[in-house]
């Protein structure tokens, strides 16, 4: 047997010893990832809240709610959900919220509230969402709503929003004070 033939046996074997042990990185907090469980979960549309639903749960003063902005200080500085906290992504995935605390994470699109839904649900957390279409859609959906139901014209009026009907706003125009806030993320295009 040669030299080679000896060595390529013992990595073989070192390579099986390696996957029988697992990864030398710490197991995720929580437990083990159950990444069919969190893909049916998005299937279903369960990891998120409409901008709408949002804010009814803080109208209601929902039991429990907690509203986390994950964008940076100057974005939460310049304009927030009424509410929000500010917490960087580090902080979220340090979180340990309490049983029957549900959260809710927002970025200006979806996407970093997204990820940090994904470190949230990796840890073990049940009731964690994330704003689908961010802040965005909370300036669109509830600050500035166009043809809204009657329901949603006065959750916009609660909120300091001006509900419109078919209005078709010309461009620089500022509807709302928060507007501003929207014009700035468009032009940087999240």
């Amino acid at each position: 047997m040669t030299t080679t033939r000896i060595l390529a046996g013992v990595a073989a074997l070192l390579a099986v010893g390696a996957a029988l042990m697992g990864s030398p990185a710490p197991a995720p907090r929580g437990g083990a990832v159950d990444v069919a469980a969190l893909a049916r979960e998005i299937d279903r549309e369960a990891d998120h809240v409409t901008a709408v639903e949002l804010a009814q749960w803080i109208r209601e003063r929902k039991d429990g709610l907690r509203v986390i902005d994950v964008r940076a200080d100057s974005e939460y500085a310049a304009y927030h959900i009424p509410s929000a906290e500010r917490l960087g992504m580090a902080e979220v995935a340090a979180l340990r919220p309490s049983a029957g605390q549900t959260l809710v994470l927002y970025s200006e699109g979806g996407a970093h509230a997204a990820q940090a839904w994904v470190l949230l649900r990796a840890a073990g957390h049940q009731r964690v969402y994330f704003l689908r279409g961010g802040l965005l859609d909370w300036m669109e959906q509830v600050m500035n709503p166009v043809n809204a139901d009657a329901r949603v014209a006065e959750l916009s009026r609660y909120f300091g929003g001006v509900p419109r009907a078919g209005a078709v706003p010309e461009p620089g125009a500022t509807l709302t004070p928060a507007s501003g806030a929207v014009a700035r993320m468009r032009r940087r295009g999240c």
